[in-house]
């Protein structure tokens, strides 16, 4: 059976290191990208592997857009056999009183809503496949005491990881895991708002002496997404070089 894989926020970094990885190890792999205005970063993987990658420029946090990207992944794809869900809104460190409600909304909208609608239109469609992985980025600011003022990310994440709980135990008799990954700071576009002094703290911080890096997470993912991992599901994997676990 062919696999499918449905990856949202495919053109971060983390998303264009999996699809390679996944295209160089799976031949016959479909990869249903969604990028939101960056969709040129997934066009050298698109020339290297010509038919194998479809791309959706989507904004999440639009209701009627993500709404039709369902609706056309479902008119002309195979059903996905893998679900990867990576968006999020760039951390933004600021003191609680400063809580950008409206920035929230729209974090919520890019993580979790847009999360629960792809869930419930392609996680039964896997249930009766009695066949499927799904995978959500968190964080290692989830485990133990997280960073101050960080409370936006945080919750979002939180719901997230709750989601991803609750769908395990649902879904885990039809031979579907759902599971999540917890990198610490990765260094990434993903840190661009992030100030270069807590970039380099976090580093010094770290057991190893660095931050992440995607070379260290992407391997992690794709056991997750493989025939190996169908024993483990609603489970949180730690990538932090020892800074938390």
């Amino acid at each position: 059976m062919q696999n499918v894989y449905l990856i949202t926020g495919a053109s971060s970094d983390v998303g264009c290191a999996l699809i390679r990885r996944l295209a160089d190890h799976d031949s016959q792999a479909l990869i249903v990208a969604q990028g939101a205005g960056d969709l040129n970063r997934l066009a050298e993987l698109c020339r290297e592997f010509p038919g194998r990658i479809r791309t959706y420029d989507v904004d999440l946090t639009d209701e009627n857009a993500l709404n039709a990207f369902i609706a056309d992944v479902q008119a002309s794809c195979p059903a996905p056999t893998h679900l990867v869900h990576l968006p999020a809104l760039r951390v933004i460190n600021t003191k609680f009183k400063k809580f950008d409600e409206e920035r929230f909304e729209l974090d919520l909208s890019v993580q979790v809503r847009s999360a629960v609608k792809l869930c419930k239109t392609f996680v039964p469609l896997m249930a009766k496949a009695k066949r499927g992985r799904v995978l959500f980025m968190l964080t290692s600011y989830l485990i133990g005491v997280p960073p101050k003022n960080t409370a936006a990310y945080i919750m979002a994440k939180s719901a997230l990881g709750g989601l991803a709980k609750s769908l395990a135990a649902d879904y885990a008799p039809f031979g579907v895991t759902v599971n999540c990954v917890a990198p610490s700071m990765m260094e990434t576009r993903f840190l661009a708002d992030t100030s270069d002094l807590i970039v380099q703290a976090s580093a010094e911080a770290n057991p190893m002496g660095r931050n992440a890096r995607v070379e260290d997470v992407v391997p992690a993912m794709e056991f997750l997404l493989g025939d190996e991992a169908g024993f483990i599901t609603g489970v949180t994997l730690p990538i932090t070089g020892g800074s938390a676990f």
